[in-house]
């Protein structure tokens, strides 16, 4: 293995551990979500209203998209960068 594929294998991974670590900062939910359902509560009647709000929650899904794609850019460019020797 050389230089190169050291290089890009290092980054794969480390593309595919942050990806994870922010999923996990986001709280682990398994899809992603771009809008929140939340109760509020009218403090005049006590009444409950749901009401969707727009949030964006990462989900593993969208960790698993990005990992593939890197994993397969980096397998395709070890596959370029590899020593070819002629004997």
């Amino acid at each position: 293995m050389n230089k190169k594929q050291k290089v890009i294998l290092l980054v794969a991974a480390t593309v595919v551990i942050l990806s994870l670590i922010v999923w996990q900062i986001y709280g682990g939910e398994i899809f992603t979500k771009t809008q929140v359902l939340v109760e509020t509560k009218d403090e005049l009647f006590g009444w409950t209203e749901k009401k969707w709000e727009d949030k964006f929650i990462w989900g593993l899904d969208l960790s698993l998209m990005i990992s593939g794609a890197s994993v397969f850019i980096g397998s395709v460019l070890l596959f370029v960068f590899r020593n070819k020797r002629i004997e």
